[in-house]
């Protein structure tokens, strides 16, 4: 779907409704989203102000992150929610590891952004099995997909992958949860080392 098509849904707005304030006819617009014609670049900036989406997503294909990103800037216009908080979360995205999250007060914004990361995290899961045509470790990825299936909510779960991320160093060590976490850490991290991970 492109962005066009897909931002016409979101608002509601039919075709001819569009073609009106554009002053153009409806075949047209059937005609942009059918992709059988480019939008003409003089109507893209008039488009970009009307829906406020960046006119290079209006005439492709849109992919999931896309479409949620525009979804939540027309919730944030629509419900103008005001942050109320801060977490600090571990992020994969950009180098820092931890970045300060905002919390509104609406929760159908904290809701898509829950999505946004999601689908983040699906991406970056993709690329990095992507790394090496044949990956070896394929078995490992079924074992995650596994555990996460049957248990997510095990604490002993969370606890041994952030003990892992704390050895293999791809969290810094002032990231943790708590004193009974880091007695976990150096027990396992014990047991790593008599066994010379």
């Amino acid at each position: 779907m492109i962005g066009l098509e897909f931002v016409l849904g979101l608002y509601n707005m039919q075709h001819v409704e569009l073609a009106e304030k554009l002053g153009i006819k409806k075949q047209n617009i059937n005609m942009w989203v059918k992709q059988k014609q480019n939008i003409p670049k003089k109507y893209l900036p008039v488009l970009e102000e009307l829906f406020q989406v960046d006119k290079d997503l209006l005439s492709r294909e849109l992919t999931e992150l896309e479409k949620l990103e525009i979804q939540k800037e027309k919730l944030k216009k629509d419900l103008q929610p005001v942050i109320t908080k801060h977490e600090k979360r571990f992020q994969i995205d950009d180098g820092s590891n931890l970045a300060e999250v905002p919390i509104y007060d609406k929760k159908e914004i904290n809701s898509i952004e829950n999505e946004i990361e999601k689908e983040k995290l699906l991406i970056k899961l993709k690329e990095a099995m992507d790394i090496v045509p044949y990956n070896p470790y394929m078995d490992t990825y079924k074992l995650l997909v596994h555990l996460m299936e049957k248990s997510q909510h095990e604490s002993i779960l969370h606890k041994t992958i952030q003990a892992l991320a704390h050895y293999l160093e791809v969290l810094p060590e002032d990231i943790t949860t708590d004193e009974a976490q880091e007695e976990y850490e150096a027990e396992i991290f014990e047991i790593f080392d008599d066994y010379n991970y």
